[in-house]
């Protein structure tokens, strides 16, 4: 999944000398593989809950409805968190929740209970929104400030390559032989989830043991009020919340269908495992972008570029709904090449122009990481109802979302806050 950079409206960067910071950037490297390592994995797992308990599609999409709801529900509750205590303790304290959640896997496993599962990826996700929180601005100024910006795509790039092996990976331990028995495939999930939550718990000792320099001041208290109409009053930040909405929702709902709808006759009838290889092809597409979009992006607007690549994406879905065997294949493993710079294009396109609303708006587009939840369960239900291809109807709309966005939706309307206190108009460039 895309990572972006957030604050609180808390925050305050300290200007102070600094000594080497490779032992801390190397430790934020290793949280954001992390990070994108267990949030692959649910690729991986709900076609094979979909199979241990017999669900239809939106059941067994529930999966990312935990998870990914989790971002939406603690988001605030953990920005207030670091603005409490601090980003080292917030992210000690995160690498805890992951690991009890992951952990949570084993009594899972042994009671074959689907509603433990989904509490544990619960757990999981509000320990992983937690550490985002902490580590996206931590990292942006963690050097020199002029790197900033290279940090964050370094970070992500190392994001994008824990997506594309962990669906591999996890097959390998997951996906085992046909034939085998309800306990043995609730137990199959069990080794691969104890030995990410002692990588986890092992990294929160190391967090502790290593000094991380305080960069970053926190408070606690808000910097708006009601009477400032806040950021939620810009029209362009409204669409640009729905965008990453779209964005999210979209790419991880292709990534959550793609093993089932492989497995159709139509599509060649891969087995799980098999399928789990053009994963890794669709994750890996969207590390490729992010290198690519890493120089293509200071040559090319941002509205521009998210223009092209949704267009191309919602053409390729097109393909994908009409096409059969490799050509659907092909057209819908692709997307994850145009899927890579979305979140990058949007993200300063919808917070442009807030001027002290900024780390408030960032707040906001953090939490529609939600559509993360809620695209792929509609998308599932559609296909329930109407097929695996016709359901791919749902990115299409959240691609044809993006389209607009990026034609109309990321101007700023000047009229519309005119009455704001204080606001002074960008200068478009």
């Amino acid at each position: 999944m895309a990572v972006g950079t957030t604050g609180d409206a808390g925050t305050t960067i300290r200007n102070e000398a600094s000594g080497s910071y490779i032992l801390p950037m190397v430790l934020m490297l290793a949280l954001y593989f992390s990070i994108g390592f267990i949030t692959a994995l649910n690729d991986i797992l709900i076609p094979h809950f979909k199979e241990l308990f017999h669900l239809t599609n939106v059941l067994a999409l529930l999966v990312d409805l935990c998870f990914f709801g989790a971002y939406f529900v603690m988001s605030v509750p953990c920005g207030w968190i670091v603005g409490r205590i601090g980003y080292k303790p917030s992210i000690i304290t995160a690498l805890c929740v992951m690991s009890a959640g992951l952990f949570l896997f084993v009594p899972a496993s042994i009671a074959i209970s689907y509603p433990i599962f989904l509490f544990a990826l619960f757990v999981v996700g509000s320990g992983l929104a937690l550490l985002q929180v902490a580590v996206n601005p931590y990292v942006s100024v963690l050097g020199p400030p002029d790197k900033g910006a290279w940090r964050i795509n370094l970070c992500g790039i190392f994001n994008s390559s824990a997506t594309t092996i962990a669906p591999r990976v996890g097959a390998i331990f997951i996906f085992i032989a046909a034939g085998a028995t309800t306990a043995q495939l609730a137990h199959s999930v069990r080794m691969p989830y104890v030995i990410l939550g002692s990588f986890a718990l092992l990294v929160a000792l190391i967090t502790a043991a290593v000094p991380l320099p305080s960069l970053i001041e926190t408070n606690s208290k808000a910097v708006t009020t009601k009477a400032d109409g806040g950021a939620w009053s810009f029209t362009h930040l409204r669409f640009g919340a729905l965008a990453i909405f779209s964005s999210v929702g979209s790419e991880v709902a292709i990534g959550s269908i793609l093993i089932n709808f492989l497995g159709q006759p139509s599509m060649g009838g891969y087995t799980h495992a098999a399928a789990a290889t053009f994963v890794s092809f669709y994750w890996g597409g969207a590390m490729a972008g992010r290198i690519i979009g890493s120089v293509a992006l200071l040559k090319v607007k941002a509205q521009h570029a998210l223009f092209a690549v949704a267009s191309v994406a919602a053409l390729m879905v097109v393909i994908t709904i009409f096409g059969h065997g490799s050509v659907a294949k092909w057209a819908i493993v692709s997307c994850g090449l145009f899927n890579s710079v979305m979140w990058p294009c949007i993200f300063p396109l919808a917070v442009k122009g807030l001027g002290k609303f900024t780390s408030q708006g960032s707040g906001i587009l953090i939490t529609m990481v939600v559509g993360g939840a809620i695209v792929p369960v509609l998308q599932g239900f559609l296909a329930d109802k109407l097929g695996y291809q016709h359901s791919f109807v749902m990115v299409l709309l959240c691609y044809a979302y993006l389209v607009f966005f990026a034609t109309s939706g990321y101007k700023i309307r000047q009229p519309r806050f005119d009455s704001l206190p204080n606001y002074m108009p960008p200068v478009e460039i």
